[in-house]
């Protein structure tokens, strides 16, 4: 690499994927489930599978912890915020603080867990004449020491409403940019939770989906200062050119934040996530589903859930799936309903 080189670093893509401050995790569910059944379960044997820990993906598709659907029942988390953007398939929530949907084929969840939530995310398989492909990303974005205490927060942004940039290059080839945080070129997201560092103005907090047609080429503007960390997880299609690199599927890149690039797919197209954030640079503690600044923390937030449970589970089963005909939806904890437009 020269020092005019965009590319800073290359790595590949694991499970779940590298993460960079602010963000902890990043995990591509990509299940090519079969039919389903009546109880929206998969209609296959079950057999052999280790149900309830089933992540070693026979068939080309998992059970996680579910065991009639697949999914995952409840479970807890605090200190940060799960973005969960979904492009095909459907996820069935549930929660602690009574919020229920029902969403996918290119809706995105943002839940803040704050303080404390507990909540199911299952994935029902509607379709019992065809396959129920699944292809969703969920991203752990980390929250400040002062907003790991805050209320949580519960939001949908629905496809329909999404923003997204459409470009088409100088031979007619064309790109889309899918916007969930951060503007690009004039196009500007929806609004992200009150307490997330995505709602800093000084964040420079990205997360954008691109999809890029047989050999188009697609422009990037520089992140907004040289402090930011810009990743591209390049996980679909053939390959992308990025200056003199060209980076094949299955590859994460570390991208000089000042510096403008051009992307240009090759023969197969390329589908890439992109996130980008200045670092909230304080201290993590982790263990397992709660990320808190050390070790006290950690220790108060599991007395705390074993005492309350976060509000506890108001729903009769771990993992509540909604009829096979409900639609998406969203019903808040405030009680308020709401849909694609």
């Amino acid at each position: 690499m020269t020092s005019a080189d965009p590319v800073l670093h290359q790595f590949r893509l694991g499970s779940p994927w590298q993460a960079v401050d602010p963000f902890l995790f990043v995990a591509h569910h990509d299940d090519a489930y079969p039919q389903g059944t009546a109880d929206l379960g998969p209609d296959a044997a079950l057999a052999g599978r280790p149900l309830g820990r089933d992540f070693g993906h026979p068939s080309g598709w998992n059970m996680y912890h579910g065991q009639t659907v697949p999914g995952f029942p409840q479970h807890p988390h605090r200190g940060f915020e799960t973005v969960t953007y979904v492009r095909r398939g459907t996820v069935d929530h549930a929660d602690s603080l009574g919020a229920t949907a029902r969403y996918g084929d290119g809706d995105t969840q943002w839940l803040t867990t704050g303080r404390g939530v507990s909540h199911s995310e299952m994935f029902p398989l509607l379709n019992r004449d065809r396959p129920n492909p699944l292809d969703l990303f969920q991203i752990w974005l980390n929250l400040p020491a002062a907003s790991k205490s805050a209320d949580p927060h519960f939001a949908m942004l629905w496809n329909e409403q999404t923003p997204r940039l459409n470009r088409t290059d100088e031979g007619g080839r064309e790109s889309v940019v899918t916007v969930i945080a951060g503007a690009i070129d004039g196009v500007a997201p929806l609004a992200p939770p009150p307490e997330s560092w995505a709602a800093d103005s000084d964040a420079d907090l990205a997360i954008w989906h691109l999809d890029l047609t047989p050999d188009a080429r697609l422009p990037l503007p520089a992140a907004g200062g040289p402090d930011t960390n810009r990743v591209l997880y390049v996980y679909e299609g053939s390959d992308v050119r990025i200056g003199a690199d060209t980076i094949g599927t299955g590859t994460g890149v570390v991208l000089d934040p000042t510096a403008a690039v051009t992307l240009t797919a090759g023969a197969g197209g390329i589908r890439i996530l992109l996130l980008q954030g200045r670092p909230i640079g304080e201290p993590v503690a982790q263990h397992g589903p709660f990320v808190m600044n050390d070790e006290a923390g950690l220790v108060a937030a599991f007395d705390d859930y074993r005492r309350t449970g976060f509000g506890g589970w108001p729903w009769q089963a771990d993992g509540p799936v909604h009829p096979a005909d409900a639609g998406r939806f969203a019903r808040h904890p405030d009680g308020r309903v709401d849909s694609p437009a």
